[in-house]
C-alpha cells in the first residue's frame, strides 16, 4: 500500500500531484531545487542550470479559463492572457486556499532516484537529496512522481551551423534570453520560429536595427485574438467542434484553417508558409509577428547554411552583413538524468510511457512521470489530470494493464503521433488536447457523459457541449466531484468578460448571432448525415422504413 510520495519539482504539474496525493490520503513531500514554487514560471534575472527559464515580459498564449485548476478559477478580475507574475500568484493563491506549502521542501535537489534492495517486495524507492549546503540525505518512498518538465536542457545545436566559431558577435540560447536591453541598434537574427522565438523577434524589433528570423520549415501563425474578440481557445476547443474532427477528414480541416488563416495574411506572402499541413504541427501563436513583418521590422529568412565572421549565409544565398546577436530558438532537450536508465523505456527517438505517464516494464507501478506533454491546449489542466490518475493507481483504487501491454499501446501510440503529426527528437511529445483528456477521465472515471447530461440537465449539457473543454468538466460526476463545478462552467465566460469592461458600454440586443449559430447547426448536421449516408447507404433507408406505420 503506498503511503508516503516523492514529487519532484513544484511546478504547476508538481503542486497538483501534492493535492491529488493528499485527496486520496496519502503523504507526499515535494523536493523543489529553487527557493519558490511556480518551476518555469518562477522568473530569475539570471537563469539558473538545470531549470527552465523564462524572459521578463513573458505572457502566457493561453487564455485563464483554459489554463486554470479543476476545482480553483483563476480570479475573474485577472487579465484572460496573463503575465508570468499573475500566474505565479494564482499558483501561491492555490497552494495557500489548499495548503500545500507545507509539504515542500525548498532549495533542496534531487540527486538519483534508485529502488531499494527489497523493491521486488514493496516497490519502494531510494531518493538522495542535496539541500543549499550542499548536505545529502536518504530517503525511502513508497511511490515517485517526477514533474521536472521539459524546458530544462537547451538544445544549442552549433555542429550544425558551421562557421560558427568564427562569429563576431555573441550569441545565446532563448532559455538565456531576459529582454531586450542589449539588442539597442543592433542587428539581430533569430534562429527557429517557435512560440518563443517569434515572442522574441518581435521585442527585440522594437529596438534593434533589424531582426531577422531564420526558419527550416517556415509555420503557421494563429491568434490568440479569435472573432469577436475571444481568446482563441475558448472559441474552438469545444466538443462541437472535437466531434467533427471525428466525423470528417482532416485533409478538409486543413484546407478550412489554411484558407481563414491566409484571410488574414497570406502566408506565402509574408514567406511564413510551411512544408506542412496546418493540424500537422502546434502552430505558433502570436498577434504580433505579421505585422512586424508587414512593417519591416522583421524579415523571414530560410535555414542558416554558413557563418563567416559577422556575415550570415542562408540556404538561398543570400546573406545578412554585420550581424551582431545570434539567438537560437532551437527547442530543448529533455531527460531525467536522477533516474536509473532501467526504469524508462525507449519507443523510437521518444520516451516510452503508458498513456506518457507510466514507465511500462517495472514491476511495480510505482513510478509516473506528470507534465511530460505537447499539446494545443495548457499544460496546468493535463498535468492535473495526469495526476489524480497516478494518485488512484498509487492507492490501488485503479490497475493498470500488463506490462507486454502497456508496450504494445506505447508503440501504437508512437506510431500514432508519427502518423498525425511532425515530429522530431526535440518534440516527441504531442497529443489532441480532447482526446487526451477525456482518456485519463475515463481512466479515473470523470469523463462528463453528454447523454446523461442531455436528459438530466440540458442548459449544462448546451454549455458542455457548445462551450469551452475547460477542466471544470471533470470535475462534475465521479471521484474528486466539485460542488461548484457547475456554477464555474455557468460563469466562465463572466469572468473572461469581466477584465474588459473598464469602461460602461450600452450593449445593443441582436438575434444575428443565434440565427447564424442555428444555420451553422443545421449544415453541419445536414454534412454529418451525408457523410454517414455515403460511408453507410443502407441504415437510413433501414430506420425510416422501421419508422413508417405497418399496412393491415
Amino acid at each position: 500500500m503506498v503511503h508516503r510520495v516523492a514529487v519532484i519539482g513544484a511546478g504547476p504539474s508538481g503542486l497538483s500531484c501534492i493535492k491529488a496525493c493528499l485527496d486520496e490520503g496519502m503523504e507526499p513531500t515535494c523536493f523543489e531545487s529553487s527557493d519558490d514554487m511556480g518551476g518555469l514560471w518562477k522568473f530569475k534575472e539570471v537563469s539558473e542550470p538545470n531549470r527552465a527559464s523564462i524572459y521578463r515580459s513573458l505572457t502566457i498564449n493561453i487564455s485563464k479559463e483554459m489554463m486554470c485548476y479543476s476545482d480553483f478559477p483563476i480570479p475573474a478580475d485577472y487579465p484572460n492572457y496573463m503575465h508570468h507574475s499573475k500566474i505565479l500568484k494564482y499558483f501561491r493563491m492555490y497552494a495557500d486556499h489548499f495548503k500545500l506549502l507545507k509539504h515542500i521542501r525548498f532549495q533542496t535537489s534531487v540527486k538519483s532516484v534508485r529502488q531499494t534492495p527489497d523493491y521486488s517486495r514493496t516497490g519502494r524507492w531510494e531518493v538522495v537529496t542535496e539541500n543549499k549546503d550542499g548536505q545529502e540525505e536518504k530517503h525511502v518512498f513508497d511511490a515517485v512522481i517526477c514533474c521536472s518538465g521539459h524546458y530544462t536542457y537547451p538544445n544549442l545545436p552549433l555542429k550544425d551551423f558551421p562557421g560558427i566559431e568564427t562569429f563576431e558577435g555573441k550569441y545565446l540560447h532563448s532559455w538565456d534570453y531576459k529582454g531586450p536591453e542589449d539588442m539597442y541598434g543592433k542587428r539581430v537574427v533569430v534562429i527557429g520560429i517557435g512560440n518563443s522565438g517569434g515572442d522574441i523577434a518581435v521585442e527585440t524589433s522594437r529596438v534593434a536595427e533589424q531582426v531577422y528570423m531564420s526558419t527550416r520549415r517556415g509555420a503557421w501563425v494563429i491568434r490568440q485574438v479569435s472573432d469577436n474578440g475571444v481568446p482563441v481557445d475558448m472559441k474552438y476547443t469545444t466538443r462541437f467542434i472535437h466531434i467533427l474532427f471525428q466525423l470528417f477528414p482532416i485533409n478538409f480541416f486543413n484546407w478550412f484553417g489554411e484558407r481563414k488563416l491566409n484571410a488574414m495574411y497570406d502566408h506565402t506572402m509574408y514567406a511564413l508558409k510551411p512544408k506542412h499541413r496546418l493540424f500537422s504541427q502546434i502552430p505558433v501563436i502570436n498577434d504580433d509577428l505579421p505585422m512586424k513583418i508587414l512593417s519591416g521590422a522583421v524579415i523571414i529568412k530560410p535555414n542558416v547554411k554558413e557563418i563567416h565572421g559577422s556575415t550570415v549565409v542562408f540556404d538561398d544565398g543570400s546573406t545578412v552583413e554585420k550581424v551582431d546577436t545570434l539567438v537560437f530558438a532551437t527547442g530543448y532537450n529533455y531527460g531525467f538524468p536522477y533516474l536509473p536508465k532501467n526504469a524508462m523505456y525507449m519507443s523510437g527517438h521518444r520516451l516510452g510511457l503508458y498513456k506518457h505517464v507510466f514507465p511500462p516494464t517495472l514491476e511495480h507501478p510505482t513510478l509516473a512521470v506528470v507534465g511530460f506533454i505537447h499539446a494545443l491546449g495548457a499544460i496546468m489542466p493535463q498535468g492535473e489530470m495526469q495526476a489524480r490518475w497516478v494518485a488512484r493507481v498509487f492507492k490501488g483504487l485503479k490497475k493498470l494493464p500488463s506490462n507486454d501491454t502497456m508496450v504494445k499501446a506505447i508503440e501504437k501510440d508512437t506510431k500514432n503521433i508519427e502518423k498525425s503529426y511532425i515530429v522530431s527528437k526535440l518534440t516527441p511529445l504531442h497529443v489532441d488536447f480532447v482526446s487526451y483528456m477525456d482518456d485519463i477521465a475515463g481512466e479515473i472515471g470523470v469523463r462528463p457523459s453528454l447523454l446523461w447530461l442531455f436528459f438530466t440537465d440540458y442548459p449544462l449539457f448546451k454549455r458542455v457541449f457548445w462551450g469551452p473543454v475547460s477542466a471544470y468538466q471533470y470535475r462534475l460526476m465521479g471521484p474528486g466531484k466539485w460542488e461548484g463545478a457547475r456554477r464555474a462552467i455557468f460563469t466562465q465566460f463572466d469572468r473572461m468578460f469581466q477584465p474588459l469592461k473598464t469602461r460602461k458600454v450600452l450593449e445593443e440586443p441582436s438575434t444575428a448571432r443565434r440565427l447564424v449559430k442555428l444555420s451553422f447547426t443545421l449544415m453541419t448536421g445536414g454534412a454529418a448525415i451525408y457523410y454517414f449516408h455515403t460511408r453507410n447507404p443502407d441504415v437510413i433507408p433501414t430506420l425510416l422504413s422501421n419508422m413508417r406505420p405497418q399496412k393491415v
